[in-house]
């Protein structure tokens, strides 16, 4: 996610200051003590949004300073956690983490302390879908979500597609679309959503190779088995694909530019992604910490995310005050959700089978 967030275009801080002042979130006077917490998030523009839109006002309504720490990623920074935390030392004391990292963790032990939701007052707020559990315990809440979205070139295709399958349509997208050759993009998820009755398909091996020989089915159709998001991004821009799977929000940037590209909500919906605010096992700063996702968790601070950083709040929209050109930028409906646990349970498995299908291409 952090390569995405590279390209947002961000507003100015006293912008997203104006939306919590309007609500009453500054009233209270900052705490005449000396608190502070460590954040991990990802580098880049990602962290600089955080550390200008919305960290100031948390320590402006709390009192607690922040000292941002940058992730790499979230797979490289939970080794890095968890040989710190062996060490004794807390690298952060919340961060950031995919839901596949967040059960990881939670499988491993020693890595992420459970969080309290009777101290986050606010925790009813967020979607139960973004709330990662283990047991009895609370692993990770929803920071926020975005969606990979079918896409389209509206100068070549006139006719908007209504379902994912229409993709497998030869006569209209023939040697045209562009799919990410990552299976860890989810088209996994859209071929089983669309064809195979919902996600739950991929929890048996047969599932998952009855969902990879449906998505063979597309060589045809394929163009371009893209590797990062800028591929797609110059494709889509020089016509060499009409069409294909890529990130909502990234796809209003290139419309806003001026580029023919539209992103749809087929029947089926778009796959949903989320990161989440993780505790550090160890952390000696556990009153701040559930602070702090108290105040992520409020409408009004998931409304500065998704103006900043483009990305879909996790909890319901129509309470964040976005109007409907604002949510359309970085939102829609249906959603398809992901198995994580089945793409860790079974990571192997699908890497090898979805890699030597892209290979025949």
């Amino acid at each position: 996610m952090s390569a995405i967030i590279t390209r947002r275009k961000l507003l100015k801080t006293s912008t997203c200051l104006g939306v919590l002042a309007g609500t009453g979130m500054l009233a209270a006077p900052a705490i005449a003590q000396s608190r502070s917490i460590k954040i991990g998030s990802y580098g880049g523009y990602f962290e600089d949004s955080l550390k200008q839109h919305v960290y100031p006002v948390f320590t402006e309504a709390t009192g607690i300073a922040v000292e941002s720490v940058t992730q790499p990623d979230s797979t490289s920074w939970l080794q890095t956690m968890s040989q710190a935390i062996s060490a004794g030392n807390v690298p952060a004391d919340l961060s950031m983490h995919t839901p596949v990292n967040v059960i990881k963790a939670g499988r491993l032990g020693g890595i992420l302390a459970p969080i309290d939701p009777t101290r986050v007052g606010t925790i009813d707020r967020v979607g139960e879908s973004f709330l990662s559990r283990q047991g009895d315990d609370l692993l990770g809440v929803g920071a926020l979500s975005f969606f990979y979205s079918m896409v389209i070139n509206t100068d070549e295709i006139t006719e908007e597609p209504q379902s994912w399958a229409d993709l497998w349509d030869t006569s209209r997208f023939e040697a045209s679309l562009g799919l990410p050759k990552s299976v860890n993009f989810h088209f996994l998820d859209v071929v089983a959503a669309t064809f195979l009755g919902g996600t739950d398909a991929l929890r048996t091996h047969d599932g998952i190779m009855a969902a990879i020989e449906k998505a063979a089915e597309l060589h045809r159709n394929v163009a371009l088995w893209y590797t990062g998001e800028s591929q797609m991004e110059q494709a889509l821009k020089n016509f060499d694909v009409v069409g294909g799977m890529y990130f909502h929000d990234v796809a209003g940037l290139m419309a806003a530019d001026g580029h023919p590209i539209k992103s749809v909500f087929p029947r089926e919906g778009n796959v949903i992604d989320f990161n989440s605010w993780t505790l550090a096992q160890g952390s000696s700063k556990q009153d701040e910490a559930h602070e702090f996702i108290a105040f992520s968790c409020q409408p009004e601070t998931q409304a500065i995310i998704s103006k900043t950083i483009g990305t879909a709040p996790v909890v319901d929209p129509s309470s964040t005050g976005l109007s409907e050109e604002e949510l359309a930028a970085v939102t829609g409906t249906p959603a398809i959700h992901a198995p994580y646990e089945v793409y860790l349970d079974d990571e192997t498995f699908i890497n090898e089978a979805w890699d030597r299908m892209v290979a025949k291409a």
